[in-house]
């Protein structure tokens, strides 16, 4: 009995789909590349960036996979993020559309911003004000916007974006949010542009894509093409 992918018609066609199959099951598993279309993640990741997202390291849910097929629930070989990860994750109502922010809740913390600044379990975060940020747009306009590094309670440190003196709404003065089981609290890196789960609630540990490793490029525009060439190979 000849190999079904003996002629070579056939082989090509097996060899093509054996190229789909390993690049599925690469980005399914391993790591998946991902587009930065918005300002949320400032100054951590900027519009234009292209990074690459660890699909393994919380383990794996239907959304690991192409189309979030209705397989199994849950998460499998499981491993719990740390607050201060950076995750891709789809959000409740919105499961076709992935969303990236910063884990700063795990299940059982309280948090909540007053002021403009994280409180987690009733205790403050440390600030320190650093260079401001130039936020330039494919247009060439400047803006400035003050810049901070935030230390978590469990030390890990990061830089964020929050403007001065606008606390009179309730995204810098929130009520307490206490996270629940199996679930996490997300907030952008850019405090007073992003679409975190101070709007859309939290978001359960089924709904996490992977975790944010690595920029690979990062294109300041596309016509013409502007690479930023200080952002490849950027960590996360």
């Amino acid at each position: 009995m000849k190999n079904i992918c003996e002629c070579p018609k056939r082989k090509t066609v097996c060899s093509f789909i054996l190229v789909v199959l390993v690049a599925v099951l690469f980005r399914s598993l391993l790591f998946e590349p991902f587009h930065i279309p918005s300002g949320s993640m400032k100054s951590t990741l900027l519009v234009g960036d292209y990074i690459f997202v660890n699909k393994y390291a919380y383990g794996y849910s239907r959304y690991s996979f192409p189309f979030a097929p209705k397989i199994f629930k849950g998460r499998i070989f499981y491993h719990r993020p740390r607050a201060g990860d950076v995750v891709v994750f789809r959000p409740v109502g919105k499961e076709g559309i992935n969303y990236i922010k910063r884990i700063i809740g795990l299940p059982g913390d309280k948090v909540q911003l007053i002021d403009g600044d994280l409180y987690i379990n009733d205790k403050k975060m440390k600030y320190e004000k650093i260079t401001d940020f130039v936020d330039i747009d494919r247009n060439d306009n400047k803006a400035v916007v003050p810049r901070y590094e935030e230390t978590i309670y469990n030390g890990r440190k990061y830089e964020i974006l929050k403007l001065d003196g606008h606390f009179n709404d309730n995204t810098n003065n929130t009520q307490m949010y206490t996270v629940p089981q199996d679930h996490f609290f997300v907030l952008g890196d850019n405090r007073d542009n992003s679409q975190d789960s101070r709007y859309i609630g939290f978001v359960p540990m089924e709904n996490l894509v992977g975790r944010a490793e690595i920029v690979a490029l990062s294109f300041k525009s596309w016509l013409p093409p502007k690479l930023r060439l200080d952002r490849i190979l950027h960590k996360v």
